[in-house]
């Protein structure tokens, strides 16, 4: 989720993903195969750098709906 909510902001690399959430590159890269093959992250190559976004704009409504739902308590 935090991963998800990283990349509502913005398209980042996994380095800047990292260090922003203070987890590993290894780990992040981990998750973000995972939220991949579930389509939930697409993928952009710029050069040798992999840059990741949310896949489509379907997902960014639902992660902003839950958002919604949860500041709401």
């Amino acid at each position: 989720i935090r991963i998800l909510y990283v990349l509502f902001e913005a398209e980042m690399c996994v380095c800047d993903i990292a260090q922003l959430l203070n987890m590993t590159s290894t780990a992040v890269s981990h998750q973000l195969r995972m939220l991949k093959q579930v389509r939930l992250v697409k993928t952009r190559r710029d050069g040798k750098v992999r840059y990741y976004s949310l896949a489509d704009e379907h997902i960014q409504k639902m992660f902003q709906v839950a958002f919604e739902h949860i500041m709401e308590d």
